[in-house]
């Protein structure tokens, strides 16, 4: 009886790829290589692929696999646009003449999947000045410290960004 099955035929290769991506994060993590060290993580990594078969959430959307190729290039945009993001909040603040005029409104989000539309709300929290507060399925609702805030995530490059990851 494997450790942990696929729900269906598509999800196959999260299953197969699930095992060699915690035992290397494992073995990153812990830097020993005696051979307790390594019995005692093979056990915990087949423990949890155990726990994980039984509970059935090995899926797309647990582990989106398709989005792992453009995800480095796409973090290393975001981190530019926070800098670029925390250097205009410093501004802000620092500025005796600008005040602060926070404000909410929703961006939409609608034909995004689930794991698209968590990445953009948490790209948005993530970025100085900016606060998804929640999403549905057609939008997310953000809050900003300027008014036009919200209109700038809105037509900013995120959007397009987020949906570029999740190309097949």
């Amino acid at each position: 009886m494997p450790l942990i099955r696929a729900t269906s035929p598509r999800h196959r290769g999260t299953a197969l790829a699930l095992p060699p991506l915690l035992a290397g994060f494992w073995l990153m993590m812990s830097g020993h290589y005696t051979w307790l060290l390594l019995t005692l993580g093979a056990l915990s990594v087949a423990l949890v692929l155990w726990v994980v078969g039984r509970m059935r959430v090995a899926d797309d959307e647990s582990l989106p696999l398709r989005m792992v190729p453009r995800l480095p290039l796409y973090l290393l945009w975001l981190v530019g646009q926070i800098m670029l993001s925390a250097l205009s909040v410093l501004r802000l603040v620092w500025s005796p003449r600008t005040a602060v005029k926070p404000a909410f409104g929703t961006v939409p989000a609608g034909d995004m999947r689930e794991v698209a539309k968590v990445v953009y709300a948490n790209s948005i929290t993530l970025t100085p000045g900016t606060l998804a507060v929640s999403f549905s399925d057609s939008d997310i609702e953000v809050h900003s410290l300027q008014e036009g805030g919200v209109a700038e995530v809105r037509d900013s490059a995120m959007p397009r960004r987020v949906r570029g990851l999740e190309k097949r």
